[in-house]
């Protein structure tokens, strides 16, 4: 809580009181009066604003048009088809920032544009055109003020220059969850548009030793150099490779992988063909695979 503080406050009334007896008054205690009296009239003055959001309601999609002022004009990113397959399982995640159309009288025309979310508008059109989602099916929508002072190209690149896109350790990490509870890596592929190799492949980038993850995390490890370590399960010897290897002047993957496989052999190597793969496997043998590029087998 502030206390505002006016000229009549207990510091001024001390410096009366001392007057009133014939006390002599030093300057510094009349500037602290002075200065707390006008701190007071500050804060008195400078009130917080309140911030105002825009309200939501659910827009139907026969009353929604695209807005000529979204800057995305090239396509990048998730494909139409993907995100409309997307929004059909599991729903809209953000709702469309729209604004009232006006007529030329500047009423409204009951009709709403949309400055920001035009791909996830798109996307339901193609819905809609699948008969999947009924044209007057209500749509979350943020509503501009049609009298704001905001543009509405202000609003389309903010909304996408201001998202921030996962780190891609946080998206190993989210596969691993989902498959901890329950996930099949075909499932998680399917929801994602995916392989399930490339879903492989990130379950066992997570699985990489904790300590060479937050160093990845904290961008002193490249993701090349990381998917080689995928190689080896063994954790110790990971992070003795990497101790070895981080103040070393090469740093390529390769090396890393020669040194994490310096103690295996090919599996197209002549002896183990000799004794074959299932017959080292029965012995109780391990094999390494790399799922990021050939390894003859393993």
């Amino acid at each position: 809580m502030l206390r505002r503080i006016f000229p009549d406050s207990s510091n001024h009334k001390v410096i009366e009181r001392k007057r009133s007896v014939g006390l002599r008054v030093t300057g510094s205690e009349i500037g602290r009066v002075a200065s707390d009296a006008r701190r007071g009239e500050y804060l008195r003055t400078t009130a917080v604003q309140k911030i105002t959001l825009s309200p939501s309601r659910d827009i139907p999609f026969d009353k929604l048009v695209l807005s000529q002022s979204n800057v995305r004009r090239i396509k990048a990113g998730v494909s139409l088809e993907e995100l409309a397959e997307d929004i059909a399982r599991r729903g809209l995640l953000q709702s469309l920032s729209v604004r009232p159309v006006l007529a030329d009288d500047g009423t409204e025309t009951g009709k709403f544009e949309i400055p920001a979310g035009g791909r996830r508008f798109q996307a339901l059109s193609r819905l809609v055109k699948q008969k999947r989602l009924a044209k007057t099916t209500p749509i979350p929508c943020i509503v501009r003020d049609a009298a704001s002072d905001i543009l509405a190209e202000d609003d389309s690149l903010a909304e996408n220059m201001q998202r921030v896109a996962l780190h891609p350790l946080d998206r190993f990490r989210a596969f691993v969850s989902l498959r901890d509870k329950g996930q099949t890596d075909a499932e998680i592929a399917a929801a994602f548009f995916l392989t399930p190799q490339v879903v492989k492949q990130r379950l066992k980038l997570a699985a990489v030793a904790p300590a060479l993850l937050e160093i990845y995390a904290e961008d002193g490890m490249t993701l090349e150099q990381l998917m080689v370590f995928t190689v080896n399960p063994d954790h110790a010897r990971q992070v003795l490779v990497w101790d070895v290897i981080h103040s070393s002047w090469n740093k390529e993957p390769f090396q890393i992988r020669r040194m994490l496989t310096e103690t295996s052999v090919r599996a197209s190597d002549r002896r183990a063909v000799f004794v074959s793969v299932e017959a080292y496997e029965a012995a109780g043998g391990t094999m390494l695979h790399d799922l990021f590029q050939g390894d003859d087998g393993g």
